[in-house]
């Protein structure tokens, strides 16, 4: 199958490229859709998506104001540079392929103005628009369980096995048993010993989940036994424990202002595409 817009030809294996980008979260979302109907659901919108950037290049195109060759030869000197990063072997780019390098980043900045003009006229949430949003919300907005805590760590690698990394955090767990400080066993024996071994404050999904199946069950200043995580062996001890909370409004204002801003500017270019795609010439042959 091949899309004409606006005469412009678009191969089938662009929507089977946009497929294959959106489908990780795609799956991880609609897990619950049969196979067939959650393939034809995705090409559907891998469809959709692409005719709608390309009526957007078409629009940046035919309305942008030309780059400064300036412009575009400081944003390729910065992807050579990116290139530069990766090995020598990537870092020699051909006429044909620096050319069209600064065509796609002229497109981009095209895009970028159209973007920007389609939005100009927005205006900053009112003060009961930001009220609504939070008390309507206010469960999104809740801070996630914190605990204070530091570890004791001994790593198993190519220097230690794990009958020696073992003994070590033995050794420390020893020393607890009778009276030493944790912060001091952690700089004498951890292999992250900064500071006492101290983490921070740490939400759930930061460590590793058998790190977290340990410590968040501890109370505040409870030590626990040793324990092995995919890392090597550990004893970790909870200094502090900040719970769930829904944060004050003046806390979280900016936050708010922000996704209502970006709420209006998602609605504001929908509404634009939209009209392209009235306006728009779309064939399938």
């Amino acid at each position: 199958m091949t899309l004409t817009i606006n005469g412009q030809k678009i191969e089938d294996l662009a929507i089977q490229q946009e497929a294959e980008r959106l489908r990780p979260d795609y799956e991880r979302v609609f897990t619950e859709l049969p196979p067939e109907d959650r393939e034809k659901q995705l090409l559907e919108w891998s469809r959709e998506n692409v005719i709608e950037r390309v009526l957007i290049n078409q629009q940046a195109k035919k309305t942008g104001k030309p780059i400064p060759d300036s412009e575009l030869e400081a944003a390729l000197t910065k992807v050579k540079k990116q290139y530069l990063s990766k090995g020598p072997e990537t870092v020699a780019l051909s006429i044909e392929e620096q050319t069209k390098i600064k065509k796609d980043i002229e497109m981009h900045i095209k895009v970028e103005q159209l973007l920007a003009e389609v939005c100009k006229d927005i205006s900053e949430p009112s003060k009961d628009d930001i009220l609504n949003f939070y008390n309507e919300n206010k469960e999104q907005l809740k801070s996630a369980e914190q605990i204070k805590v530091s570890h004791i760590v001994k790593h198993m690698n190519w220097q230690i096995d794990q009958a020696a990394a073992n003994n070590v955090i033995e050794k420390a767990q020893n020393e607890l048993k009778q009276g030493a400080l944790f912060e001091v066993l952690a700089a004498k024996y951890s292999d992250c010993p900064d500071n006492g071994g101290d983490l921070g404050f740490i939400t759930r999904g930061q460590m590793v989940e058998e790190f977290d199946d340990v410590v968040f069950n501890l109370d505040v200043g409870e030590i626990s036994d040793i324990f092995r995580t995919r890392f090597g062996f550990h004893i970790a001890k909870v200094y502090d424990r900040k719970p769930a909370a829904i944060p004050p409004f003046e806390e979280v204002k900016d936050q708010i202002v922000e996704k209502l801003k970006e709420q209006m500017r998602r609605e504001a270019i929908e509404h634009f595409v939209d009209r392209l795609k009235s306006e728009a010439k779309i064939e399938e042959t």
